[in-house]
């Protein structure tokens, strides 16, 4: 029987999972920002089954094993997809299961691209998510033994890694950066007409899990909102090596509450992607703050 009463119910539990396809989505593309996108693509595929909410016995199951092949999808165009040699499918128990399963909370999203795909699917499910190993063949359309062995490899794998120092970050283009620099320090000093001046006529905003704009005019709205608020400020940095604007609690050190991207033509702001509403993204990203 299935779980949803009416498509409203659907489409509101699709939302509410959004942050648990992302712990899974972000670990197997190795990135927050590409894991993002693929939760996207999962979304989009639920939805366009919408009109048989009523017959969904097994919805979490369901849903991830969408999620799961818009990742092999993926996998597919990288030209990275790589199933494990036959020989390795023995059924292997794992006596450090709670060790493993430590270290892969623990480890960044990046971490998991030491591991081929299989071993991924199988790490993030049972370690991160916590299904069984029942579910995962349900999801992942694999044998018992193989989703085992794939288990344990995958957790010996990301257990050599752990104390991996994070890879060395440069910027490839200094007008990049001066640009991103000078974003944020206007937006440091309040200065938004002076944002406003960067801005393309027909940027695009999104505002990730709430809204989008289109134009100069619609985004300087956006402006306005964080004109009114002065409880953060800003950085320039990287987020999974791709460079972004990072914004902090002004009464914090720590890590950053959220993120937002800037894609730059001609000297002027194009695309602004803003993970304001969508903060469980930076779960698991390796952030670095640049000086």
């Amino acid at each position: 029987m299935s779980s949803f009463e009416s498509e409203g119910d659907f489409r509101q539990w699709l939302i509410e999972m959004r942050p648990r396809l992302h712990r899974y989505c972000a670990r197997m593309a190795g990135s927050v920002i590409d894991g993002d996108d693929l939760v996207q693509d999962a979304i989009v595929g639920a939805l366009s089954a919408a009109n048989r909410f009523a017959s969904i016995e097994r919805p979490d199951a369901w849903l991830f094993r969408i999620a799961h092949n818009a990742v092999r999808k993926e996998m597919r165009k990288r030209a990275l997809r790589n199933l494990m040699p036959q020989e390795d499918l023995e059924m292997v128990e794992d006596s450090r299961s709670d060790t493993g399963s430590r270290i892969a909370v623990a480890a960044s999203v990046r971490s998991f691209l030491a591991l081929v795909p299989s071993q991924r699917a199988a790490v993030v499910l049972k370690d991160v998510l916590g299904y069984s190993l029942e579910e995962i063949c349900e999801v992942t359309d694999a044998t018992l033994p193989a989703v085992k062995a794939s288990l344990h490899r995958g957790r010996e794998n990301l257990r050599l890694r752990a104390d991996t120092p994070p890879a060395t970050i440069g910027w490839a283009d200094s007008k990049n950066r001066k640009l991103l620099d000078a974003y944020v320090d206007r937006f440091n000093a309040h200065d938004f007409a002076a944002v406003a001046d960067m801005l393309a006529n027909d940027v695009k905003l999104s505002l990730v899990g709430n809204s989008e704009m289109e134009g100069a005019t619609a985004v300087k709205t956006y402006l306005g909102n964080y004109s009114r608020q002065s409880d953060w400020r800003v950085h320039s940095g990287f987020v999974d090596l791709q460079p972004a604007v990072l914004f902090y609690s002004r009464t914090s050190t720590e890590r950053p509450t959220h993120f937002a991207l800037i894609n730059w033509h001609l000297g002027n702001v194009i695309n602004i992607r803003d993970y304001r509403y969508a903060r469980y993204v930076l779960e698991g990203a390796e952030v670095v703050v640049s000086y």
